[in-house]
């Protein structure tokens, strides 16, 4: 434990990472390696609470726009962050990785109801926990429902993978020669109206003090360095320079 910076972290992982280069479902080699990543984090002592997306099987927004209601398009992409979350706990528990699905959807046969004092519990009895279902309730995105958790359970950061390095101020991907940030403030990234979280999970972490640090998930072994401390990726709080 005594080359871990963090003692408890939430990690926000979005579903499309787990869709790899086939863009939809899931990709078993993703799966995988992104369970040897959190793996060789719990090794190191620390407890990992993990709040997970479903944008690679049903997007909410996405069919809303198509015309489909938005409060039951919104409970389909809940249930699609339950089988990721399944998924995440099956390739873990191969790895010897003591794990926990708490649902904020009550579905008993599959996993534990969300109960706030028994997912710390979990937690100090080094067990993974995975939050599936969001928050439960329509019009809020998974990542509001990472903030949500990380409060809940006194997580000292939330690292959201991503498929970049870091925040930039164009997306990378259509603009090569983009900036990426190395610090920033919450204010700023509401001012700028960059897509990093939507705006209620950044208001929440600003207004609560509550660091965020968005990285690449896809660097090999970059989550663990993370938690050791160094550098990686680009972190926001309250009053970054």
């Amino acid at each position: 434990m005594t080359s871990a910076k963090y003692r408890r972290i939430l990690l926000k992982i979005s579903g499309e990472i787990l869709a790899g280069e086939q863009g939809y479902g899931i990709q078993p080699a993703v799966l995988d390696s992104v369970a040897d990543e959190i793996a060789a984090v719990v090794s190191l002592g620390v407890e990992v609470a993990i709040v997970i997306g479903g944008g690679n099987i049903f997007r909410g927004i996405a069919a809303s726009a198509t015309g489909m209601e938005r409060a039951s398009a919104d409970y389909m992409g809940m249930l699609a962050t339950v089988l990721n979350a399944l998924a995440l706990q099956n390739a873990l528990e191969r790895r010897g990785v003591s794990t926990r699905v708490q649902s904020a959807i009550e579905m008993r046969q599959l996993a534990e109801g969300y109960i706030r004092r028994r997912a710390i519990r979990h937690l100090e009895k080094k067990r993974v926990v995975i939050f599936a279902g969001g928050t439960g309730n329509p019009y809020f995105s998974t990542d509001t429902a990472a903030a949500l958790r990380a409060m809940e359970i006194g997580a000292q950061v939330i690292m959201k993978g991503t498929k970049v390095d870091g925040i930039y101020e164009a997306d990378p991907v259509t603009h090569p020669t983009a900036k990426m940030f190395g610090e920033l403030a919450f204010l700023s990234i509401l001012n700028k109206n960059l897509k990093v979280m939507d705006s209620t999970a950044i208001t929440l972490c600003m207004d609560n003090n509550l660091p965020l640090i968005v990285f690449n998930l896809k660097g090999r072994g970059n989550l663990k360095r993370l938690v050791q401390g160094d550098k990686i990726g680009t972190l926001v709080t309250v009053a970054s320079t």
